[in-house]
C-alpha cells in the first residue's frame, strides 16, 4: 500500500468497492445534489425527475440519481443531525476526489452542489410559519467543525465573536463557529425568500431551547439568537444540520445551500397546520432553479 494512500479503518469500503455507509459507487453520484433529512422525501423528489436511473438504500441513507430538464441530479437521504451531515458529505467527497481502487485524493478536483430542503424553526416574528428560508450562514451549536483542521479563511470568525458576546455563550458549550453559504447558489436558488443565518444545534430539545423535563444552560438561548443584530446579519432559524453541510462543504471545495420550509414559529408558539402543500412547493421551486 502506498504510505500516502488512505487506509481501510479511516475510509472503510464494502466488498463491491462502494463507500460504506451510502453505499454508492462514484459513477451513481451526479455533480447536482438535493439532501433531504427524511428517507421517505427521497421519492417525493424524485418522482418529479424526467428519469430515474440509480436507486440505492443503506438504512436511511437513500440515493436516487436520475435526469430533470436534461441535467443529472441526485436526491440523497441525510437523516437527522450534524453527525449524519458528516458521514453523509464525507462520503460524497470520497465519491466525488478520492480514487476508491488507489485509496489517494483525485489530482483533478470535482465540485459538488449540494442543496439541503429542510424543514425548521423560525425564531422570528416576522418570519411566518410556512414561509421559505435560505441560510446566509450556517451558526454551528453543534461543533463539528472543531474537530476538523481547516483553513481560517472558511469562518467568519467577526460574526461568530458578535454571536457569542450577544448570547454570552457559556464556555462548558461546543464553541460556536460560523460559515456562509454558496454566493453562486444563493443567487441561483434563494434569491426571492427570506434569508438569514440559520442556527444549527446538535438535538432538538434542550439544545433548541425546548424545557420537557430538564432545564436548558442557557435559559434564554433563543431569546437571545432572536435578537442578535449585528446591522448586517439577523439569525432566522433554528435547525439541525445545515452548519455543518456549510463548514463541510466549503472545507472540501464544494458549494452548499440549504432552503428550509418554517414549520414552526418558536417566537409565537405556532406551528404549520399542514406543512406538506408548502414542502411540495419549495421541492418544486428549488428543483426548477437548480437545473434551470
Amino acid at each position: 500500500m502506498n504510505s500516502a494512500s488512505i487506509p481501510p479503518s479511516e475510509l472503510p469500503l464494502n466488498a463491491d468497492g462502494s463507500v460504506y455507509h451510502l453505499r454508492l459507487q462514484p459513477e451513481q453520484l451526479a455533480d447536482r445534489i438535493i439532501l433531504v433529512g427524511d428517507p421517505g422525501r427521497v421519492p417525493e423528489v424524485s418522482r418529479r425527475f424526467d428519469e430515474v436511473e440509480v436507486e440505492v438504500r443503506n438504512r436511511e441513507l437513500v440515493t436516487h440519481t436520475g435526469r430533470l430538464n436534461g441535467h443529472r441530479i441526485s436526491v440523497i437521504s441525510t437523516g437527522m443531525g450534524a453527525d449524519n451531515i458528516d458521514i453523509v458529505v464525507t462520503e460524497l467527497d470520497a465519491l466525488a476526489n478520492v480514487d476508491l481502487q488507489k485509496r489517494v485524493p483525485k489530482p483533478v478536483h470535482r465540485t459538488l452542489e449540494m442543496v439541503r430542503i429542510g424543514t425548521s424553526g423560525s425564531l422570528r416574528h416576522e418570519y411566518p410559519v410556512d414561509g421559505f428560508c435560505a441560510a446566509t450562514h450556517g451558526l454551528g451549536l453543534d461543533g463539528l467543525l472543531n474537530y476538523y483542521a481547516v483553513d481560517e479563511s472558511v469562518f467568519d470568525r467577526d460574526l461568530e465573536r458578535a454571536i457569542r458576546a450577544h448570547v454570552r455563550w457559556p464556555e462548558r458549550l461546543a464553541a460556536p463557529y460560523v460559515v456562509a453559504c454558496s454566493d453562486d447558489l444563493m443567487q441561483r436558488i434563494g434569491y426571492d425568500m427570506y434569508r438569514g443565518i440559520t442556527a444549527t444545534a446538535p438535538g432538538f430539545f434542550g439544545p433548541q431551547g425546548r424545557v420537557v423535563r430538564l432545564p436548558n444552560t442557557v435559559p434564554m438561548q433563543n431569546d437571545l439568537l432572536a435578537t442578535f443584530d449585528d446591522g448586517r446579519h439577523q439569525i432566522a432559524n433554528l435547525e439541525m444540520e445545515t452548519a455543518a453541510l456549510y463548514g463541510l462543504g466549503r472545507s472540501l471545495g464544494h458549494k452548499t445551500l440549504t432552503v428550509c420550509l418554517l414549520i414552526a414559529n418558536r417566537a409565537d408558539k405556532t406551528f404549520s397546520e399542514d406543512y406538506h402543500p408548502g414542502m411540495n412547493k419549495l421541492i418544486d421551486t428549488v428543483l426548477q432553479r437548480f437545473t434551470a
